[in-house]
Parts: structure tokens; sequence; C-alpha cells
């Protein structure tokens, strides 16, 4: 049986049990969550990954991607961003490699860590032929097949792309077209072979595929915005529709799934693309790269992507995939995914200072920092920083005599209050 059959039998299992410690939440809330598809644990039966749950009540969780291109393949690159990835706080890690040796570099990224693990199968469905054009219905399914034996705990299916979201797309006013890349692929594919997508046509099988090794389904964004001006258009929402449909059908088939989101979306606009997105996917969890608020800032997008994040989860977005300031502009190199985990999981925090069922832990942290801080205790702030390394690093290249920081040394506006006030109740305690 799938997690999602057992939570419908009332089955609490040892993963639900793990991440209600984690989460701080009643198992028997995360139980019933799983059994709507509300809350998602991606975890083939095949792998070796811990449990890691995305949705409702549940803490704002964030993903890394890596990958090789054919341009650029260095498989001890990939294992060192994934190592990487992990140790700064990614919850999951996507390999998105296009090119060298797939299954060697799949597998070598996969055995370096032990967090959750998604792909995008039809990277691979294409990588044997010269025109992704060329590669047939039977080599996508059989890719996915591939992940799902080696234990890839998510994959990415451009689901939602059909032949009506197609015609939205050539009646549209889209600046940028499509830049998902699966989404591409699978674009191109319909129009060169004048077919439906198989991924959609073919829908029941693909669950069939998932059910087997209760492997997660996410599906898509193909046509996901890549600037601010095609932000939440007839594509997008035409997307959504379909996407809602498709989660229905995952949970009467017992297969787990989140959604995947936009994309570049002008703040304004966020609010209605994430409660859009989740009324019309009936609450599934909702994944989204960013979005970025702004086009002008290559080298800064993993700060336009924190900035969206931040108020995505806020109205509700689950799961965001990082951006690092690379993006739109190379391959991510190491210091590339450090910087990215970072200010997203700073992103994710703040989000979930805000959100049910994690305000209450969300804030305990940030009470016992200012604490921290009042009390000048230091080494208690590395601790609970985000990046305790960095911030030991700053302050103590920056030392000065006094105990503050260097900012203000003796004149610490709360040193001088503090001790302002310890005199005054000891005149108060003399004159009493």
């Amino acid at each position: 049986m799938t997690l999602m059959e057992d939570a419908k039998n009332g089955i609490i299992t040892p993963q639900m049990k793990n991440v209600a410690g984690t989460e701080g939440i009643d198992a028997q809330t995360i139980r019933s969550c799983i059994a709507k598809g509300w809350i998602t644990i991606p975890s083939n039966v095949e792998g070796k990954s811990g449990p890691v749950a995305i949705g409702k009540y549940m803490s704002t969780k964030i993903n890394a991607n890596i990958g090789t291109s054919r341009d650029y393949v260095d498989i001890d690159e990939e294992v060192n961003k994934a190592k990487a990835s992990e140790t700064f706080g990614a919850d999951t890690l996507m390999d998105l490699s296009t090119g060298g040796n797939l299954d060697l570099i799949r597998q070598r990224v996969m055995d370096a860590v032990d967090i959750p693990i998604g792909t995008v199968p039809i990277y691979q469905a294409a990588a044997s032929h010269k025109a992704v054009v060329d590669m047939s219905s039977d080599d996508m399914f059989n890719a996915v097949r591939k992940h799902a034996k080696d234990g890839v705990d998510f994959v990415t299916v451009h689901c939602g792309v059909n032949r009506n979201a197609v015609v939205r797309l050539k009646t549209g006013d889209r600046i940028m077209n499509v830049v998902s890349r699966g989404g591409a692929f699978t674009i191109a594919w319909m129009l060169h072979n004048d077919q439906e997508n198989p991924f959609y046509a073919e829908y029941d099988y693909l669950l069939e595929i998932a059910y087997e090794y209760d492997m997660t389904v996410s599906l898509g964004d193909g046509m996901r915005p890549g600037c601010i001006h095609d932000a939440s258009d007839r594509p997008s929402f035409m997307e959504f529709i379909t996407l809602g449909e498709l989660v229905k059908r995952a949970r009467i088939m017992n297969v787990q799934t989140f959604v995947e989101g936009p994309g570049h979306v002008p703040i304004d606009e966020i609010e209605l693309s994430v409660k859009g997105m989740k009324q019309l996917c009936d609450g599934a969890p909702l994944y989204l790269l960013g979005p970025l608020v702004t086009d002008i800032a290559p080298g800064y997008d993993h700060i336009t992507g924190a900035i969206g994040g931040t108020l995505a989860g806020m109205y509700g977005a689950d799961f965001l995939c990082m951006t690092t300031p690379s993006e739109h502009l190379a391959l991510p190199m190491v210091e590339d995914i450090r910087e990215g985990a970072t200010v997203t999981r700073i992103a994710a925090h703040a989000a979930d200072l805000v959100k049910d069922g994690q305000r209450e832990r969300a804030r305990a942290w940030d009470i016992e920092m200012a604490h921290s801080r009042m009390d000048l205790d230091w080494e208690a702030q590395y601790r609970l920083a985000i990046n305790g390394e960095r911030a030991r690093h700053v302050r103590e290249n920056r030392v000065t005599g006094s105990d503050a920081c260097s900012m203000c040394g003796d004149l610490c506006a709360m040193k001088i209050v503090q001790d302002a006030l310890a005199d005054d109740e000891e005149l108060h305690d003399k004159i009493e």
C-alpha cells in the first residue's frame, strides 16, 4: 500500500510519527492531511531518504536544484553541490542533469545525501536523441519507470501542458513564451508530432508507475511565466485548472502529489497566484520557484526569489525552490548553492513566523535570539543564527575592546539603557 492508502485506512506509520515530532504537530492531524492530499511525504519504497513533510501546518520547506548541462559536466562538482545543499539546509534536492552519464550522476548524487531526491525524467528521455522531438512516448514513460526503480522520491512531470494550453499560448501576448525546460520539450514534441502530450493523454499509466513505487508526482508548471509581463495570464491559469483536475485523479489512485507554480510574479499578484492555485488544486502542497518579483537583478536573483518566497509562504505556499546568484547567468557552483540555500531558508522562516501550525515554534526561535542579543551572548547568537559560521566570521574580524559589537562599542543602546535601569533600580531600593 502507498502512504496515502495507509492514511486513508487510519494507519499512522513510522514516517508520520517521525514528521509529527519534527514539526510539533499531532500525528493524527498528519495522517488526516495525508489522506486528503494536503500533506505529502515524498519517499520512494526503493529509496533511502529520511521523511520530510510538505504541506498544510508544516514548516515551509526548501528545495535545491543541481545538475550538469551538455556544456559542463563534472560529476564530483555535482556531488559537492548536493552535499552543500544538505549542509546549508535544503530539505530536498533535485538532480536536473542533462549532460554526461545521467544514470551515474543520479546514483552518485543519491548516494551523497539523505534528503528526498527529485528528477525530471523527460530530460533523460530526450538525452539519447539529437533532437528532443525525436523521443517517443515510450522513451518518456520508460524514463519515469527507470527513475522510480532507482529510488527517486518525486518526479516533475509536465502533465498540464496539453493542447488547450498550447492554444492559449499561441493566442496570448507573452514576451518569453515558455521558460520551463520540461515544458518546452513537451510543447516542441507535441507540435512536431501533432499529438497530445503523452503524460496528459496517458496520465493513468503514469499514476500506475507512481503507485507501484509510492513515488510522489510533482505536477510541473510548464506554462510558468518567465518575466513580470507574462505573469497571471491565460496560459498560466489554463494550466492551473488542468493541474487541479489531475490532482483529484491522483488522489483517487492513492498517489501523493504536489503542484508547481510560477515563476516571475510582481508582488501585488503573488496572493492571487498562491490562493488561486490552492483553490483550484484543492489544497495540494504548492511548490514555487521563487517567485521572482523583478526581472532586472541578474546576479541577485536569490534575493528577488526570497522576497517573493516570503510573501508566497505567508499566503499559503508550502515549498520553495531556491534560486541562486547565478540564476539566468550560468550553471551554479558550490558557493552559489550555499548562498541560495541560506537566503531561501531565511525566506521560509520569515513565512513560518505567520503561518498556522508553525507560528509559535518559529517565533520561539526569534525570541531566543532576542534574549541572546540583549545579554550580548555571542556564542548563543552564533548557535541560533541561520549561518552561525558567517556571523562569527563577521564579528570576530571587527572586534573592539567592548563586549558589544563594533558598530556601537560602549555606546551600545541596549547596554546603556540596561545600565541606566539597573542604577535606577538600585537608587529606588535605597529610597525604600
